[in-house]
């Protein structure tokens, strides 16, 4: 029996901290979702609506396209790859184009999807971030997902951030971890 007791004991102090940083993944993922929503909205704030239609280079995304693309794919790897939604269609999908929508209405858009990715990931199984899928022929976990993610967020940004200085304006000033 005090043998029993002992290795139960022992499992339990080898797995509880494993546990512990799967949770510490997803809400220092949470945290930088929050902080990377608020670093855009100011981003997105600070460029003059006449300058939304901006293009770096002919081939760029404009400044709009940029903002509306990052709620794309928060959009999509979140509900879609994380969450068991179907997927929006890039090609055919409105909500995240920018055509017909003023400043404040991708704003709104943005803000209202990073809430959505973030409720799903505060309710979102731990179990679940090793499950693996198909990410443009690679194989990639969930958990990656999140990572990718976090980088995609931040290079469509850094363009906006391009745009805004080519513009003559100062962007706002960097936060740390988002």
């Amino acid at each position: 029996m005090k043998k029993r007791f002992i290795f139960t004991y022992f499992i339990l102090m080898t797995i509880t901290p494993l546990l512990a940083q799967e949770d510490k993944f997803l809400s220092d993922f949470v945290e930088r979702l929050e902080n990377s929503n608020k670093y855009l909205q100011l981003v997105a704030e600070m460029m003059p609506e006449e300058h939304y239609d901006y293009k770096v280079t002919p081939e760029s995304l404009c400044f709009s396209e940029n903002l509306m693309h990052i709620g794309f794919a928060l959009d999509w790897h979140s509900q879609s790859l994380l969450g068991d939604r179907e997927a929006r269609v890039y090609q055919t999908d409105t909500i995240f184009k920018p055509a017909n929508k003023t400043k404040a209405e991708m704003m709104a858009r943005i803000d209202q999807t990073f809430g959505e990715a973030i409720a799903l990931l505060q309710e979102f199984d731990t179990n679940k971030l090793d499950d693996h899928l198909d990410y443009f022929g690679l194989d990639r976990s969930k958990r990656q997902i999140c990572m990718l993610l976090a980088d995609h967020i931040t290079h469509h940004r850094g363009q906006m951030l391009v745009a805004m200085r080519l513009k003559g304006l100062t962007p706002p000033r960097y936060v740390l971890y988002q």
